[in-house]
Parts: structure tokens; sequence; C-alpha cells
């Protein structure tokens, strides 16, 4: 079955969503993020992806407290993802229980970096974060749009030992409107060995199946759960 991820994006310590990455459409879902993935993890989650929002606009990692508590709190496999920009930010998540990093923007802006810690960390440690608007990479917070096409992206890193790759429609993310079947097909068509982590659109289970049947290995689950649209009741029924 494929793996199922669900989501706490944070800014300001509390558990929020955003609608096409559109930081004035913010709502906040809950105060105590740790007490959600608490909740995740009594049905059964193994999994967990934590964005942090605030340092995904910023310079640096910002709510890796947060993450602290997470992980000390819970025994979730956690990857976190925003604002890792230096070596020293990246330390900051590592030490405070992050299992994998997902990085985007370092990734576009600083491709040497990028690798570097590829090398170093290896490719389980590390997940490519390709994020796409408009058919191009969007960084910085999904607030500034790259030059660089996805295909071409995905097989740079590809070629440089990349093994998990999170892609989001950004498009879909947040809009409860079904992911974007069409392109994660393309995707595994070209790497059918990618683990290729689907994100953006999903609410509800028939959503999740659909991306189970095309052969994605992986998906994050965020809005619908906040929305109700899928209970996690119903989600544990398919680990």
């Amino acid at each position: 079955m494929i793996e199922l991820i669900p989501a706490i994006d944070i800014i300001d310590g509390k558990c929020v969503r955003l609608s096409q990455g559109d930081y004035s459409s913010k709502q906040i879902y809950h105060t105590h993020p740790v007490e959600v993935a608490k909740e995740f993890e009594s049905y059964g989650i193994k999994r967990l992806h934590i964005v942090d929002l605030d340092g995904a606009a910023s310079h640096h990692v910002v709510n890796y407290r947060i993450l602290e508590q997470i992980a000390s709190r819970t025994s979730l496999v956690i990857d976190f993802g925003g604002g890792i920009k230096s070596d020293e930010d990246l330390i900051i998540a590592f030490d405070n229980g992050a299992q994998m990093v997902t990085l985007g923007s370092v990734a576009v802006k600083q491709p040497e970096l990028f690798s570097r810690w590829l090398t170093q960390y290896g490719n389980e440690k590390i997940i490519l974060g390709a994020d796409v608007k408009n058919e191009k990479i969007a960084i910085a917070g999904w607030k500034e749009e790259s030059s660089q096409e996805l295909m071409p992206f995905l097989e740079n890193y590809r070629s440089k030992g990349i093994s998990k790759v999170l892609c989001t429609d950004i498009s879909r993310d947040g809009m409860l409107e079904g992911p974007s079947t069409a392109l994660y097909q393309q995707i595994m068509s070209a790497y059918p060995d990618l683990y290729l982590i689907a994100s953006g659109g999903v609410s509800s289970i028939d959503d999740i199946l659909k991306l189970h049947e095309i052969g994605v290995p992986a998906v994050v689950i965020g809005k619908a759960l906040y929305e109700g649209r899928i209970s996690i009741k119903e989600l544990s029924r398919y680990l």
C-alpha cells in the first residue's frame, strides 16, 4: 500500500494550512502541534512531514523546538523542511529529531552545497523538494519561481544519486480538488524506481487509492485531514 504521511505545517508554533502556498490564506487548526502528532501516532501512523513555514519564508530554520518536542514525545519517523539554508540549519534539524530533511531552495540556489550534503548524509536522509508552479520549480516558501523546469531538474539530481523526491503541484495544494495524477504518472514513467512522495490536492481516500493504483510510493495528506474530509480512523485502515 502507498505510504501515508500526514503533514504538520507550522507558523508561530501553531499547526496551520495554506492554500496554494499563499501565506495570507493561513488558517490555524491547532495551537499544539505535538498533540496532533501524538494523535496521528495513536492511530498507527509511522511517518510525519513537518514544514517550518516561518523558516521557508526566511533564511534559516525557525520552529526547531516544535520539531524537538514532537520527536521526543513520539516515535514517528519525521522528515522536516523549511528554512534549511546552511550547514548549521541542517545540523539543527538532525539534532532536534528529524530523520530526513526535504530540501528545495538549496537544490536550486546552491546546487554544490546540496550535492555535498547528499554525499555526506546519503540519499536515505536527503529528500529533494520539487515543488511545481507553472511547470517551473518554486522556491523560498513558494514565493519565488525559478527558471528550472521539473523534468530536467529531476534528471540532474537523479544522476547525482537522489532516490527520494517530494513533489507538490502548488496549484492543487490546499484546494481539496484532487492531486495531479497525470503529473505523477509522468514522473513514475520516467523514473519507475524513484521514491516519489506526492503532495497537494488530496481530498479523499479515493484520491489516495488512485495514486496507489498508478504506482506512487507515498503521499502527503494535509488539509483533507484537518477539514474532516478524511478521518484518521479511516486512514488507519489502509496502513
